[in-house]
C-alpha cells in the first residue's frame, strides 16, 4: 500500500515558542482553547485547538522569530507501524531511523516519525495511543 492510505487527516501544526505562556494567551485571544498541556522532560508543550485546527507549541527549542517559523506539519495515522513501513517502501526521505515515542502526551502517549518534503519541510506521521 501507499503512504496516502495511512493518513486520516491533519493532526496539528507545530510551532516552537519563545514564551509559552504568552503564546497560549495569544491563541486564546484568537478563540483557541487549550486542549492539552504536557511536559516533555523539563519543557512544557501546549495543544491549542480551534475547530478542526490544532497548533502544538512548546518551549525549549530554538525559535526562528521570522516568517517560516513553523517547525512541522503533523498528519494523523491510526497505525504508525504500517505508515512507517509504507514510507520506507515508497522511498520517502526519513528523518528518523525508527519510530519515536513520547509517553507523557495525551492519555497513553504518542508514537511518530518524520520525513522531509522536497523543500526540506518536516512532515510528521503521528498516532495518538
Amino acid at each position: 500500500m501507499a503512504i496516502k492510505d495511512d493518513i486520516t487527516g491533519i493532526q496539528h501544526v507545530g510551532i516552537p515558542s519563545k514564551d509559552l505562556d504568552k503564546t497560549i494567551a495569544f491563541y486564546e485571544s484568537l478563540g483557541f482553547d487549550q486542549a492539552g498541556l504536557f511536559h516533555n522532560g523539563e519543557n512544557r508543550c501546549a495543544f491549542m485547538r480551534f475547530g478542526n485546527l490544532t497548533i502544538e507549541t512548546w518551549e525549549g527549542d530554538p525559535v526562528a522569530m521570522t516568517t517560516g517559523a513553523i517547525n512541522h506539519i503533523s498528519l494523523n495515522t491510526t497505525d504508525v507501524d504500517k505508515a512507517f513501513a509504507d514510507a520506507k517502501a515508497q522511498g520517502l526521505n526519513l528523518k528518523n531511523s525508527e519510530i519515536q515515542s513520547i509517553p507523557s502526551f495525551w492519555d497513553k502517549g504518542i508514537r511518530f516519525f518524520n520525513i522531509l518534503g522536497p523543500n526540506q519541510e518536516t512532515i510528521e506521521f503521528c498516532q495518538i495511543l
